[in-house]
């Protein structure tokens, strides 16, 4: 039965196809004639609309990645640098992933490079690590790849190579909801708006900026393509030809971006919910819907394989999911026919996919042995006040800018740019216009199969109910946490984008005036075209002069302490040395020595995040004997001491490395709001600097500046006074 009634499908499907291509010309010719137009004129001119269209969208993506790598040149005036000063820009984890292409480089056969990289026992002291898997650094193969089999060794220095394509992959992130917003608008005038909405709230947008490397940087300009392929075939009457098309980019796009961000299926889960709502209120041809299931499923099993077997796929919510969705629709489509039956399945179906998505993903979490992200599940009952904890890390996770509330700040910087009253305006049009469409389907009034401009029923367009609940779902995301904003807001400047530029929308709007005194198409259409250009003109006057600023005054990042830092370990300390400190300094000692250490600025790991811990204890007030036994557990010959922490001032009362510390050793008790400390030591870091007994039995400082302060290890312990 199974097998017969897909091959029913497929054949609907293809008689749909065939039908659709065939209706098509037929429709054109008719409306050509009436307007007294010949089919070859009609040609020509959509060809110059799609050469044109396509044009723009190149050149804006083009225009951008040239302007990300200007301003990047005028900020650390990376030209002019020497290697080291331009690989000290790179921080924290930014550094981990460059230092691992550049070993890659190095390595004397790419076979050789990834075998290393799979078994790598240089990097963090006592422990091997499988660095493809755990940090993923699948772009760092391909850029290698890429760098090696190109000859550019002779034509551009590795770095410059690198970032090249991370700027070439924003500017494909901006092409792609360029033509987002020009498939659902019809114009794309609609695209420019949106490239011009993500540049000038740019700090919003994206995080290329702060963190060339980072792994969201890679991996988001594949999503964007996915959504811009599942816009369009998504869509009502799409030929064969293009429907093929979009699914194979879909295809494409989804595995590619599976395979480039560790967090990739989380993401993919809210568009699989918000496709599972579309699907659930018919809004979609169910038939599409569940290919975009089946393409998740593949993604997620060639991904487990291709992955060195990653069980984070395996109980990852997507999966369960998938086959919620599947076994449900399954048991609806074997089901007998009667009007009862599908009317009961039609209310107990939601209730029924999250009923076995629960489950499955329960069982599946129970049998499967997993330790990836338990921290993260650690973090959200802490962060809804379901659990307290003193633990370091995770209130050192709940201190991070990224993982707080948004501020006032930036819904100011979206309202400034005129973007948020927009997106807000389009979403309650088409709110509106969706529930309209849910309740005539709950009365049984079937979808048209061609929504015309006259009709005003924009929410019968299944792509954009698609946008308007992906973008709600994203939406509640950033406002619980920051970091979220750069998930959402790129897809808030198409929505806004579309909308105003979108002749069916303002239709929608004048058919609930109800609209007599002007013809309402006619308006309609002239507000399509009049309120973007009023808004293009008015961002052009406003942020244009801004821009040009950024991109004309020069900025100096010159850090000549971590430069001292760095060129005095590569010229004093041992071959064999491992170093201790901050997690965030560590990272770049490796990039920029190659030295090994004692820690990591990795969060997705149980190991690194208590070494991270243990070794944060140099700012606690702890005993120089106690700081000395954890050092030397992890083997460590010199350590190093950062003032800005040892003295931070935080911006945030209790947010403080030092602070963190002394709630998780119990050194603070608190009482009517006054935070008291106590401990029988001093704290380590301010101590260690007097170079007195018993600190100096201990440690013995061979190097400082201003800013770092570097003592060694003593093997062999003198307890003279």
């Amino acid at each position: 039965k199974m097998s017969s009634g897909a091959a029913d499908l497929r054949q609907r499907k293809k008689q749909n196809c065939t039908e659709s291509d065939k209706m098509a010309p037929e429709e054109r010719n008719k409306e050509n004639s009436k307007l007294g137009r010949s089919p070859k004129y009609m040609l020509i001119q959509r060809f110059a609309k799609l050469f044109f269209g396509c044009l723009a969208a190149v050149t804006s993506g083009m225009m951008y990645a040239v302007y990300l790598s200007t301003y990047h040149e005028r900020k650390f005036w990376f030209s002019s640098r020497q290697e080291l000063e331009r690989e000290i820009t790179f921080q924290g984890d930014s550094a981990i992933y460059y230092s691992f292409y550049k070993e890659l480089l190095k390595a004397p056969s790419f076979e050789r490079g990834v075998y290393e990289l799979t078994h790598n026992n240089k990097t963090v002291s006592l422990k091997t690590i499988n660095a493809v898997q755990q940090m993923t650094l699948y772009p760092e193969l391909i850029a290698s790849v890429l760098y090696q089999a190109s000859g550019s060794e002779e034509v551009i220095e590795p770095v410059y190579f690198y970032i090249g394509i991370v700027f070439g992959l924003q500017g494909i992130y901006v092409t792609a909801l360029f033509v987002t917003s020009w498939v659902m608008s019809g114009t794309w005038l609609a695209g420019m708006l949106t490239v011009a909405w993500f540049i000038i709230n740019r700090t919003d947008t994206t995080r290329i900026d702060y963190s060339i490397p980072s792994r969201e940087n890679w991996a988001l300009p594949y999503f964007a393509c996915q959504v811009a392929a599942l816009t369009g075939y998504l869509k009502k009457n799409l030929n064969c030809s293009a429907e093929k098309f979009c699914y194979l980019l879909v295809n494409a796009s989804t595995y590619t971006f599976m395979m480039m961000w560790e967090y990739s299926h989380y993401l993919l889960f809210v568009q699989a919910v918000s496709l599972f709502l579309l699907d659930s209120f018919a809004l979609a041809q169910t038939e599409k819907v569940h290919e975009v299931y089946r393409i998740y499923l593949f993604s997620l099993i060639v991904g487990y394989l291709l992955q060195f077997e990653n069980s984070a796929l395996i109980v990852s919510p997507l999966l369960s999911l998938v086959v919620a969705l599947m076994l449900s629709k399954s048991l609806q489509m074997n089901m007998k026919k009667s009007k009862f039956v599908s009317r009961l399945l039609k209310i107990m179906y939601i209730y029924l996919v999250l009923t076995v998505a629960v489950t499955l993903n329960f069982l599946l979490k129970m049998f499967i042995p997993h330790k990836e992200n338990e921290h993260l599940l650690k973090f959200i009952e802490v962060k809804l006040g379901l659990n307290t904890t003193k633990n370091f890390t995770m209130n050192w996770l709940l201190c991070q800018e990224s993982l707080q509330a948004p501020s006032q700040d930036f819904f100011l910087r979206l309202t400034q740019s005129s973007l948020l009253p927009f997106y807000i305006l389009v979403l309650i049009i088409c709110l509106f216009s969706v529930t309209q469409v849910i309740f005539r389907r709950i009365c049984g009034e079937p979808l048209k199969e061609t929504v015309k401009l006259e009709d005003g029923r924009i929410g019968e367009r299944p792509e954009i109910v698609y946008h308007v609940i992906h973008t709600i779902l994203l939406g509640c995301l950033a406002m619980c946490l920051e970091g979220m904003k750069y998930l959402w807001t790129p897809y808030v400047c198409m929505l806004a984008a579309f909308g105003v530029c979108s002749p069916e929308l303002w239709m929608t709007l004048f058919k609930w005036l109800r609209l007599k005194a002007v013809h309402p198409i006619l308006l309609a259409l002239i507000l399509s075209m009049a309120v973007p250009t009023i808004i293009g003109f008015s961002l052009w006057k406003e942020f244009f002069p801004r821009i040009m600023t950024e991109l004309t005054e020069l900025q100096e990042f010159y850090d000549p302490d971590t430069v001292e830092l760095m060129t005095w370990i590569k010229r004093q300390a041992p071959v064999a040395a491992v170093f201790a400190g901050s997690p965030q300094l560590m990272g770049v000692i490796k990039l920029c020595t190659g030295w090994m250490v004692s820690s990591l600025p990795l969060y997705n790991d149980d190991d690194l995040l208590k070494r991270n811990e243990n070794i944060y204890q140099i700012y606690s007030k702890r005993s120089a004997e106690d700081i000395y036994k954890i050092l030397t557990s992890y083997k460590a010959n010199f350590l190093v001491i950062e003032d800005s922490i040892c003295n931070e001032v935080g911006p945030v009362r209790g947010c403080r490395v030092k602070d963190l510390l002394d709630i998780a050793n119990g050194h603070v008790v608190c009482e009517e709001g006054d935070n008291y400390a106590y401990s029988k030591y001093g704290r380590f870091c301010h101590e260690i600097k007097m170079n007195y007994s018993p600190y100096v039995n201990y440690f013995t400082r061979v190097y400082w500046n201003r800013s770092y302060f570097v003592y060694r290890i003593n093997t062999v312990i003198s307890f003279q006074s």
